[in-house]
Parts: C-alpha cells; structure tokens; sequence
C-alpha cells in the first residue's frame, strides 16, 4: 500500500485532468494521455465515499470479431462497457488517457488480451488516485480512462468479462487483471501490450 501511496503523490499532475473525466467521447483512433496542466482536482456530481466499495463481475455472451469502421445497424453491445463484439481494426495505444477511448478501438485491445479500467464522472477523486497508481504499478496489456457515463462506477472489462465497482477495491480489480490479462481469444505476446504501444 505504501508503494501505491508513493505512486498516487508522483502522478497528481495528471490526475486533476482525470478527476474531472473532462472530454466527450472521441469517434477517431485514440490518443494517448498528455501532461496536465490543472493543479487542483474538478468534479462534478455527487460521489462515492472513499472505501466503501462493492464490486460484481460477470462473465458475457461472446459477441464475435468483426473489423468494422462503424458498429452495424441495429447491433448493441450486451453490456456496458463492451466486452466483445465488431471493433475497429486498429487497437488504441496502451497508455493511461486523459479523455474517454473510442469504444470501437477499445475492444480490439480487449481481443488481445488487453484489460481496460475506466471510471465514471462522479467517482471520488481519492477512488481514481487510487486507479491510476494501481495501474502505474503493473500498466502492461492494460488501458486506463474516464468514461463519464459510468457516473459514480469503476469498471474492468476483459473479453467477455466485466467488473463494475463502487469505488476503488485492491483486491477485486487486482484479481481480475490478473486473471484475464494476457489471454484474450488473439493473444499477443505480453511484450507486444507495453505501455506507449
């Protein structure tokens, strides 16, 4: 815990970005995190209290593959966020972003093996203090963003797996990463998901 501690003091700069969950969702290829700027943490709505998490997982119906540049008409995902289903051909970088990740990218990790955790626009701020030192510590095959939509909620999705939480648990989110990162249906060699590729 300590070393999450040490982790959450070095990346304050980008974590005022974060808090806020600013930016609407982007309909291009992703772009990874730039440096901050804000020095004080916006937030908006009201918000879970720091510790009193609860989390549920649940494993999907695989919905397929398919590369396509727009989701078909008439096709919704089975759970929000996705989990599997058409995606874009091209995956976004594994980095820590600053504004939501364009679904249709996002899911293409997800078929790598890749795991993403986002976090809705009224989660605490200490809960995504807590998320991005916790994925600074292991950030590999992994993808971290705001989706405000989520509200007060954090989630984890992996193919065909999703976790939702109330707010930051260790244990729950670690155990899932760890159990479903590095085997999506395509696996990629897990020094092919560093962060920044």
């Amino acid at each position: 815990m300590a070393r999450l501690a040490v982790l959450a003091v070095l990346a304050v700069t980008a974590l005022a970005v974060l808090a806020g969950c600013g930016g609407g969702s982007a309909d291009t290829a992703a772009e990874p995190t730039q440096p901050a700027t804000q020095t004080q943490a916006a937030t908006t709505g009201p918000q879970t209290e720091p510790g009193t998490a609860e989390c549920t997982q649940e494993e999907l119906p695989d919905q397929g593959a398919d590369h396509v540049t727009e989701l078909p008409q008439g096709f919704e995902y089975n759970s929000f966020p996705a989990t599997s289903g058409p995606h874009a051909a091209q995956p976004a970088i594994w980095n820590l972003y600053t504004s939501p990740v364009p679904e249709l990218n996002l899911v293409h990790n997800l078929e790598h093996g890749g795991v993403a955790v986002q976090f809705g626009k009224d989660v605490h701020p200490d809960d995504i203090r807590a998320v991005v030192a916790w994925y600074l510590l292991s950030p590999d095959g992994m993808v971290a963003a705001p989706l405000p939509e989520l509200e007060d909620t954090i989630a984890l999705t992996a193919w065909g797996h999703l976790l939702t939480c109330t707010g930051f648990d260790e244990q729950a989110i670690t155990a899932f990463r760890d159990t479903y990162r590095f085997n999506g249906p395509e696996k990629l060699p897990p020094d092919t998901m560093q962060r920044g590729m």
